[in-house]
């Protein structure tokens, strides 16, 4: 703890500026790099959701085919996130993301211009998208190591505040859809990206506190920590809702409620936006009051507003109790990560790696178990319920770990 608060110390000295105004603190292109790389790079993480409905009368496929199709991209985020949390603390964050861009561009230029024309082929692309998806374990820790322990979940929360990128997916990909087809939107995504690729290049900086390389086993050593196992398990809540959900919605209102896709992807773009707007204001209000307490209130709400969806019978409530869901869950991603660079900020690159790849499987679970309920019940509704009983399990962890954490983390922030 000693070593890693002395990181933090050394890592404060290094920033050319003073400690007691944000602005200051850290290194702003990086900070704008870093949110426009994570923010593209989540536009087309979950590109395959708005397209979705469109998709899936082209191929044929059933309920849990679509549930699957959406999911795999997270899945395939999940795990490339700890490939990049290793590769961010060997190559520095920049390159890192500079390489991950170039494959997820590559691999959409060749899916538009071969076509994906079955099942297996959407899951494929699927998995090239989840480079984008591991962006998370670049970005944050691109913009993360700028800053000292009071300012970190304010840098973290808008540098996490990317993944507004699917609130740009649900609004332009179905209506470009409809005027293009389809498969052309795979094609004209790569513009965005490579012009945000040329702009990330030229503002981002790695900074001076980039750690010396490790063994691959020094490098999971923070897996023996229980905390980091809670952090893990309360991000898949957290972010695997908001994720799962940002996938999800476009078939939900289609199906659920006969919506065109295009009007289904407004309904999503407002509830993904309210979740992704209250991430940094998650990371300041962490800062300002603990993580432990606003996590302790993100679970309530979280589950609540779940399983009132379960229930819901109109559009209006539905939306209504999804934006309240996605509000909360924007803040407990804000929250989460407030706390991460406290308890582990000498490992930070590879932590934000597996606690994005828990935030990813906690969303392949929701997407894919809201297609498989909707197959085999006829019903959303079972898949909600069971994450809102996440959300309860969630609560009941932060509840019995946070006395421990106050006591032992002596970070000089609050928790």
């Amino acid at each position: 703890m000693a070593t890693a608060f002395s990181d933090r110390t050394t890592r404060a000295s290094n920033v050319p500026a003073s400690r007691n105004s944000f602005l200051s603190a850290g290194h702003t292109p990086t900070l704008i790099a870093a949110f426009l790389y994570f923010d593209l790079a989540f536009m087309v993480w979950v590109l395959l959701g708005p397209l979705a409905p469109e998709i899936a009368k082209t191929l044929h496929l059933t309920a849990a085919q679509k549930g699957l199709m959406v999911a795999t991209p997270t899945l395939a985020g999940a795990a490339l996130r700890v490939v990049n949390g290793l590769l961010v603390d060997r190559i520095g964050p920049k390159r890192s993301g500079a390489i991950s861009q170039l494959i997820v561009i590559g691999g959409l230029l060749t899916a538009w211009l071969l076509g994906v024309n079955s099942f297996g082929g959407t899951l494929a692309l699927g998995v090239i998208l989840g480079f984008a998806g591991a962006s998370f374990a670049i970005a944050l820790p691109l913009a993360s190591r700028w800053y000292p322990a009071e300012h970190q979940g304010k840098a973290m929360g808008l540098a996490g505040m990317g993944n507004s990128g699917t609130v740009l997916a649900s609004l332009f990909a179905p209506m470009l859809a409809k005027l293009f087809g389809w498969n052309a939107v795979l094609g004209l995504a790569c513009i965005p990206l490579t012009i945000v690729l040329v702009v990330y290049l030229i503002l981002a900086k790695d900074a001076p506190s980039q750690p010396a390389p490790k063994t691959l086993v020094a490098y999971l050593e923070p897996l023996r920590s229980a905390d980091a196992w809670w952090l893990m398990g309360f991000y898949a809540v957290t972010f695997g809702g908001f994720v799962g959900l940002a996938a999800s919605l476009p078939i939900y209102f289609t199906d659920r409620f006969g919506l065109t896709t295009i009007t289904a992807g407004y309904c999503t773009a407002a509830c993904v936006f309210a979740g992704s707007l209250v991430r940094p204001f998650g990371g300041a209000l962490a800062d300002r009051i603990g993580g432990v307490k606003a996590l302790s209130v993100v679970f309530v709400v979280a589950a609540i507003a779940l399983a009132g969806v379960s229930a819901a019978s109109s559009v209006a409530s539905a939306l209504g109790l999804f934006v309240l869901a996605m509000l909360a869950l924007g803040t407990g991603n804000g929250a989460v990560f407030q706390l991460v660079p406290q308890r582990f900020q000498a490992e930070i690159g590879v932590m934000t790696g597996l606690v994005g790849m828990a935030g990813g499987v906690g969303g392949f679970y929701l997407a894919s178990s809201l297609g498989f309920a909707k197959q085999f019940t006829g019903s959303f509704a079972s898949g909600f319920l069971i994450f809102a009983g996440l959300a309860v399990v969630a609560l009941l962890g932060i509840t019995l770990v946070k006395g421990k954490w106050r006591t032992s983390w002596s970070t000089g922030a609050r928790i």
